[in-house]
């Protein structure tokens, strides 16, 4: 047991971030907010609802679960950067949408046609609200997984994997707004978003920041033994 829980303790952090948030998220998809500002782009009105994207809209969930679970079996440093890259933005996101409520009108009354898929969005429809939809945590946390899987030191060299990430991310942020899930406007703070976290979570160089703690550290050792 001891074992298991030494080879395996990372997933902690995970398992309870994951509980803290849907607890939040339910908890702001249940309130009853009737004065909530409606987000909307003029370009919203040009793109047609296609269900095509319920493929890669639903796709999300087993693209993003898959890459944090490669990582957490493959690469603990990765995996935890991916970690703190998704909670960062998640937690924004459950912020904005807190003191921010906001939501949209795009969803089509009713669909032209009448298939497998139209039966998809009508069930997203249906377990979606249309609120706390700004930023958009599908593009985010889509984007999240591919830059994971193109910074992976396992992954990197893999032309193929890389290509077929980048495809499947860009279309599931197109998924967002073929399938009037989100306004563009969601779309781009959520990208925006993104390469702020970015340049915290994989740019920025803590070298300095670890040095002062390490020299902090063992002074108060040295100061400690002469005590």
């Amino acid at each position: 047991m001891k074992q298991f829980y030494a080879k395996y303790k990372h997933a902690i952090p995970l398992i309870m971030y994951a509980f803290l948030y849907m607890i939040w998220f339910m908890a702001l998809e249940q309130r009853n907010v009737r004065n909530y500002t409606v987000i909307h782009m003029k370009i919203d009105d040009y793109i047609p609802f296609c269900e095509l994207f319920a493929i890669p809209y639903f796709l999300w969930f087993l693209y993003v679960a898959t890459t944090v679970l490669y990582l957490f079996f493959t690469n603990k440093k990765e995996y935890y950067q991916l970690c703190i890259f998704l909670f960062t933005g998640m937690t924004i996101f459950l912020i904005v949408s807190t003191v921010f409520p906001n939501g949209q009108h795009l969803r089509p009354a009713s669909f032209a046609r009448d298939n497998i898929l139209t039966h998809l969005v009508a069930f997203l429809y249906r377990t979606d609200t249309a609120t706390n939809i700004c930023p958009s945590i599908h593009v985010y946390n889509a984007l999240a997984a591919h830059i994971a899987i193109s910074k992976s030191n396992r992954l990197g060299s893999h032309k193929n994997i890389q290509k077929g990430s980048a495809v499947l991310s860009f279309s599931i942020i197109l998924s967002t707004v073929f399938l009037k899930q989100h306004s563009m406007f969601d779309v781009i703070t959520a990208c925006g978003m993104a390469m702020i976290v970015y340049a915290f979570v994989y740019l920025a160089d803590y070298s300095t920041l670890r040095e002062l703690s390490y020299r902090y550290k063992e002074k108060h050792s040295r100061d400690t033994a002469n005590l």
